[in-house]
């Protein structure tokens, strides 16, 4: 499933195997398309463009509307979106604990209203396993609690305690579902997800136990959700070294091209991230050159493309003066193309980290890049 190919420091260049789409190149950036769809008019034929190998959609979203059990009925989430590569589904955790004033956590799972009708619902392991089972994804996320920054070290810990119980019952629940002679996708893999908040021995002693249950891959969570940059990285050394070798690893929900390039440098093979698509929205454009806000008045008259070293479908066709133009004239197009580019880079940016680890060229790679793109052009 997983086969390391090369390191350079801890930096890994790995392929990845699941059951649809063929081989993975990694690192990887997987597309988020939280309900089925690229928020900014991003269609499923789009990503193969823009150069997309994985696809993200959430569990949680899906299984309020249109329902998971619709979308079995429709063939499963490649066939209802026409996207035939592989999709990873989140387990909906982050979002129904996003939901705090809704949801009241207990061991059997989290019992909360739908932002959508206020309807009660709940949501535990096994459920989770389901609703992803019906989705019919190729990598499921087990169910877990992403705690609120700041905790207490006494709440993290048995916030912990209780997402390992719940990964257990995920991995017995998950082959059951597997097992079934009419499950959509019975190959469908399993990743575990480290919590811990930013307690580094909580941390360590979650993975610690997560691993002993052998999942397909693993995940860091809980991080990127307003602690400062340096602890996330602090929190991905601390747990890195615990992370079985042979399998991958995944940061959730990071984050800046500069954040990718430092995780990677610390062993992590899977990243995905709202940011290029909401900033893309927004009008904040990412280059090699640094970042771009095509809002600003000095591109009114610049028929320049958004970055001239890119060879994006935008920038091959479009001017910095036109973008900013359907911008200002609330055109929904500006919203298509500013995210169709800024998925293009995300993809280019992982792509040139996989080629620098071929070459063994990371390190100059990192030191040229990982501040440059942060900065503006």
């Amino acid at each position: 499933m997983f086969r390391r190919l090369k390191t350079e420091g801890r930096a890994r260049r790995g392929e990845f195997r699941c059951g649809h789409g063929g081989v993975v190149q990694t690192p990887v950036f997987m597309n988020v398309g939280t309900q089925a769809a690229i928020k900014g008019g991003v269609s499923a034929f789009d990503l193969k463009e823009v150069g997309c190998q994985i696809e993200l959609s959430n569990t949680y979203h899906l299984h309020l509307r249109p329902g998971d059990r619709l979308v079995r009925e429709m063939g499963g989430l490649h066939a209802f979106m026409g996207w035939d590569g592989p999709i990873l589904t989140d387990s909906g955790g982050f979002q129904v604990f996003s939901l705090a004033s809704l949801r009241k956590i207990k061991e059997e799972g989290v019992y909360f209203a739908s932002h959508i009708d206020g309807r009660k619902i709940f949501m535990g392991p096994e459920e989770s396993m389901q609703i992803q089972s019906n989705l019919g994804s190729d990598i499921a996320m087990a169910f877990d609690e992403c705690v609120e920054n700041p905790a207490t070290h006494d709440y993290a810990k048995a916030s912990c305690e209780r997402t390992l119980r719940w990964l257990e019952r995920c991995k017995a629940e998950h082959e059951r579902l597997n097992s079934l002679p009419d499950t959509l996708n019975p190959q469908q893999l399993l990743f575990g997800i480290n919590q811990g908040a930013t307690f580094p021995d909580l941390r360590v002693w979650h993975m610690q136990e997560i691993a002993k249950l052998d999942c397909d891959g693993y995940a860091i969570g809980g991080l990127a959700v307003g602690e400062p940059t340096q602890v996330m990285y602090d929190i991905i050394d601390a747990v890195e070294p615990h992370m079985p070798a042979d399998k991958p690893r995944y940061l959730m929900g990071v984050g800046t091209p500069s954040n990718i390039i430092e995780a990677v440098a610390r062993g992590i093979d899977f990243f995905d991230c709202v940011m290029p698509s909401r900033n893309g929205r927004h009008g904040k454009l990412f280059t090699w050159e640094g970042t771009v806000n095509i809002l600003n008045e000095k591109y009114a008259a610049d028929g320049r493309p958004v970055s001239e070293s890119c060879q994006c479908p935008v920038c091959r066709r479009f001017s910095r003066a036109y973008l900013r133009h359907l911008f200002k004239a609330d055109e929904v197009l500006a919203l298509r193309l500013a995210v169709l580019h800024n998925l293009y880079f995300y993809n280019e940016l992982t792509a040139r980290i996989r080629q620098a680890l071929d070459e063994g060229t990371f390190s100059a790679f990192r030191a040229r890049y990982s501040g440059r793109l942060e900065e503006r052009a």
